[in-house]
């Protein structure tokens, strides 16, 4: 899974998740802090990346206005921060919830991430 991190997330979010052998960047390694989310959204897109966020509003927005138009994207991750502490107890967490859901079709879709339970991940 190629993954594009959302500005809210650390070096060592990106960290955790690589050891989990996942191909992550974030927005400040890609010289792109500070860009809007439509700007984010499109370079995700463009480069075949899911992106992880906590921003349902606007991505969910830009995601549906993007297929609307007739194109495609890897995909929106959403880790609501009622579900999940971007502090460093929470990347486990975080980590196993995304893994959950990497070999998944992913695109063109919005996954809200569900905290993973002793039982292994909910499916709905």
């Amino acid at each position: 899974m190629r993954l594009l991190l959302d500005e809210m997330y650390s070096d060592v979010h990106a960290r955790a998740l690589r050891a989990a052998d996942l191909y992550v960047s974030t927005v400040i390694e890609l010289g792109l802090a500070g860009s809007s989310d439509l700007e984010l959204f499109a370079v995700a897109a463009r480069e075949g990346r899911a992106l992880l966020t906590e921003n349902v509003a606007d991505y969910a927005r830009i995601s549906a206005e993007h297929l609307t138009a007739g194109r495609h994207h890897a995909g929106v991750l959403i880790a609501l921060s009622s579900r999940f502490s971007r502090r460093a107890a929470g990347i486990p967490s975080l980590t196993q919830a995304i893994l959950a859901v990497a070999n998944e079709q992913l695109a063109d879709r919005v996954v809200y991430l569900d905290r993973p339970s002793e039982d292994g991940p909910k499916r709905y």
